[in-house]
């Protein structure tokens, strides 16, 4: 953990060092372009410089976390090279005073270590106190004008090179309908779904139930007739417990008088593995989230069954919050042989239920496992 934090700390004190430069480059060749954006002729070679110049710099900001860039031209290009001076110029200065202090404080603990006044001050205890403290609180100040540079760097960036709000509207507007045909492809599969398992399954039961009803019925013997009714019994119990399936993966009436949590458990009784369900939520998720992380969880376990010969499946449901808001966040892991594809029936139909809720579903399932199934979906 202390190892990435590190790396992205030097990424991103490369990164404004880097931006010192870009700044200064950035300052000469406004100064040399402006005669150039005076002239009609001329002024296409500046603009086609600008954009070069701005294209560097998204791959400087990549060392301070990057910035998605979309369809700039010259003349935002040349706005953000304007704006990014000053700033640049703020970076040298936060800079030089980090090598300042830095090489201070090590000057002075090297005169105190050897017992030597430093500039005529003595290592005296409450000196040495008063210093170190004094240090630390500069220190601080730097961490946090380095903190906010990156940041100030980062939306600079997206406010000149960014997607505009037309291109964002207009990337809404494909991404719901793709949702919206992926919603409308999802409930024709759960049909086709639906009428497979009625008629390979109920219907079969039911036929076989009256076949036996006519049986018993045209018997003349006591004893068989006792036989087919105790058959036909067993048929409609069969019956009845395979529309019940049919019918909750159609909607699992529990979830409204039960809840999610009592819900999730009632898979994990049914599944043929042991299933482990840590559940964080501490209310109720909206409906709409709430049915889709229960058939995310059930799919997962009955392909952990069927397919990946799985011998134990944890389910973890929590909330995270980020920027955008809050999330219901749904991870199932399975110890299976792996392999699943995301593009298959059932983890597809999973998508599509999911990115009808602005969620996001991912699938990890190197062949020989493990497969970790995970949705996010928006509460708020």
């Amino acid at each position: 953990m202390a190892r990435p934090t590190v790396a992205r700390a030097a990424g991103s004190l490369a990164g404004l060092a880097l931006g010192v430069v870009s700044a200064l480059a950035g300052l000469a060749f406004l100064a040399g372009a402006a005669p150039l954006l005076l002239s009609a002729r001329a002024r296409p070679r500046a603009l086609a410089g600008a954009v070069r110049l701005a294209a560097l710099e998204t791959r400087r900001l990549e060392l301070l976390g990057g910035v998605e860039v979309s369809g700039y031209d010259g003349r935002r290009a040349l706005g953000y090279l304007a704006r990014r001076v000053p700033l640049g110029l703020l970076a040298a200065a936060v800079l030089l005073l980090l090598v300042f202090g830095i090489g201070t404080g090590v000057t002075i603990a090297w005169q105190w270590g050897r017992g030597e006044p430093f500039d005529g001050i003595p290592p005296d205890p409450g000196v040495v106190a008063y210093i170190a403290f004094a240090g630390l609180v500069l220190l601080f100040l730097e961490i946090m004008g380095f903190l906010g540079l990156v940041a100030v760097e980062r939306r600079l960036a997206l406010a000149a090179l960014g997607p505009s709000p037309t291109e964002l509207l207009r990337r809404r507007i494909a991404e719901l309908a793709d949702t919206r045909a992926g919603a409308v492809a999802a409930v024709d599969q759960e049909r086709r779904r639906i009428e497979r398992d009625l008629h390979d399954g109920v219907q079969q039961r039911l036929v076989a139930l009256a076949v036996l009803i006519g049986r018993a019925r045209r018997g003349r013997s006591p004893e068989r007739l006792d036989e087919l009714l105790a058959q036909a019994h067993a048929e409609a119990q069969e019956a009845l417990s395979e529309l019940r399936e049919v019918a909750w993966r159609v909607y699992p009436s529990g979830l409204d008088a039960l809840g999610l949590q009592d819900a999730l458990a009632g898979v994990a009784e049914r599944a043929a593995v042991p299933v482990t369900v840590r559940y964080g939520l501490r209310g109720r998720p909206p409906g709409p989230v709430e049915t889709a992380v229960y058939f995310v969880v059930s799919e997962a376990v009955t392909n952990a069954v069927k397919h990946a010969r799985a011998g134990a499946v944890t389910v973890d449901v929590g909330l995270e919050t980020a920027g955008s808001g809050a999330a219901v966040v749904v991870r199932v892991a399975d110890d299976g042989r792996g392999g699943a594809d995301p593009a298959g029936g059932g983890l597809s139909g999973l998508a599509r239920r999911v990115a009808a809720l602005d969620g996001r579903l991912r699938v990890d399932s190197p062949p020989g496992g493990p497969t970790v199934i995970a949705a996010e979906l928006p509460c708020g």
